[in-house]
């Protein structure tokens, strides 16, 4: 066993590895998942991003059988052997080792197993997030967060769409409101960004078709197990089209997601013990105001005009399950850019996708009239002044258009069977956390 590695590299990770390589030699590289003695044999279980390969040293390899006990849990190895079609191995398959390489040690006891078999508070989880990550089931999540931002891509780019990159520090609020980050820029007060909705509505102007997938900041005073002051949002803008277009839009990307993931996460699903059911379009649409009766039917205290609260929240998800639509909100509680309807202006053409109880994205028909949106500013007691570099580009020919904000996270959580956001995000930031 030498620690001297000169070539580093790996001919082979541990899933190629299989009957049909017996008798050939392969390096492999990782990190050691366990060290197990039966009789006159050891064995290490070597792990790679790929899954796990069984190193089997005999007695008769007198070298490496007593040096095996200089290994520990997460050691950095790498391996040189040959390959032997064994029935009972991962598999079918174990690997004789002509060579061991130490590349790093790790200390020992760590701070939680990543093998999963001992459990940790999320807590540890989180402050130890690289080991904890390891953990199978940890792993798993993160695979699927990957597939699901790389589908959503490839689905919107296929129907047409060009991804935009709108700035994270800006001068005003996206949206008006007081849940804002201030940053000091230089000489001057500046904000991170609560969303992409301005700059998108703007380049749908150019592009008509637009998408972003990008982290926004929302400086809520929230402990909840669904809230974070750093998200990342799958925003969509699309000229030419109202908030029933982009609802179907939405509808369609969230039953090819589901598909997607579940035939190419199997592996992944199972290490989480999740079954996938694909929703089914049409998926149900209520207005808000069906909404607020089904509430008051079940003793829910709520009166029209009134967010719906986290408790309300939470008794729908007993009502409704799976993928649905809220609609037709009122436009009072709505953001200043959403159009009021025609037929009824105290209402607007909004809408909130939802699954069982969570909130998953919102979005509408968007004002493309500079009167009318300097209107609703002043009567959400927003200064246009302070939105002067949007407002000016409703002069230069700006097309109705409508758009939604998705939360990736929150789909992560979905997709995953996770019960808190923070599983589901690398690093999340929230009002307590801001390391590691």
């Amino acid at each position: 066993m030498s620690d001297d590695a000169y070539d580093i590299r790996k001919t082979h990770f541990t899933s190629d590895v299989g009957p049909e390589l017996d008798g050939k030699e392969v390096v492999l590289a990782g990190w050691v998942e366990n060290i197990r003695k039966l009789g006159g044999i050891k064995f290490i279980i070597l792990r790679d991003k790929e899954g796990q390969s069984q190193i089997t040293i005999p007695k008769s390899n007198s070298k490496l059988f007593d040096e095996v006990d200089n290994l520990g849990k997460e050691y950095v190895i790498q391996v040189r052997g040959t390959v032997k079609k064994i029935e009972k191995a991962p598999q079918g398959a174990e690997i004789i080792p002509k060579e061991i390489k130490i590349l790093n040690t790790a200390i020992s006891p760590l701070p939680l197993d990543p093998s999963g078999k001992v459990d940790a508070n999320l807590d540890t989880q989180l402050d130890n997030r690289v080991l904890d990550i390891r953990r199978p089931e940890k792993t798993a999540i993160f695979i699927i967060r990957h597939e699901t931002a790389n589908a959503i891509r490839e689905f919107l780019i296929k129907k047409g769409f060009t991804e935009i990159n709108t700035p994270k520090i800006i001068a005003s609020a996206s949206e008006g409101g007081a849940d804002l980050f201030p940053i000091s820029y230089y000489e001057k007060e500046a904000f991170l960004s609560q969303s992409a909705q301005l700059y998108k509505e703007q380049m749908s102007s150019v592009f008509e078709k637009v998408f972003e997938i990008a982290p926004c900041y929302r400086a809520e005073l929230s402990r909840t197990v669904r809230h974070l002051s750093e998200v990342y949002a799958v925003d969509v803008e699309v000229a030419f089209n109202d908030y029933e277009d982009v609802m179907n839009l939405l509808e369609e990307l969230i039953c090819h997601l589901f598909k997607h993931i579940k035939k190419n996460c199997s592996k992944e699903l199972m290490a989480l013990n999740r079954e996938l059911a694909v929703p089914k379009k049409p998926f149900p649409r209520y207005t808000y105001t069906d909404i607020v009766e089904k509430l008051q039917k079940e003793g829910v205290g709520i009166n029209w005009g009134e967010d719906i609260s986290t408790q309300a929240y939470r008794k729908l998800g007993e009502l409704l399950e799976g993928a649905y639509f809220i609609l037709d909100w009122p436009t009072a509680g709505k953001p200043f850019y959403i159009l009021p309807r025609k037929d009824d202006p105290k209402l607007c053409e909004s809408f909130d996708f939802m699954y069982g109880w969570l909130e998953m994205a919102s979005g509408g028909t968007r004002i493309h009239k500079k009167d009318m949106l300097i209107k609703r500013l002043e009567e959400q007691k927003l200064e246009p002044t302070s939105f002067s570099f949007h407002l000016k580009t409703f002069d230069w020919g700006m097309p109705p258009h409508a758009g939604w904000g998705l939360g990736l996270d929150r789909l992560v959580m979905i997709l995953t069977g996770s019960e808190n956001i923070r599983e589901c995000v690398l690093y999340p930031r929230d009002r307590d956390r801001l390391t590691p």
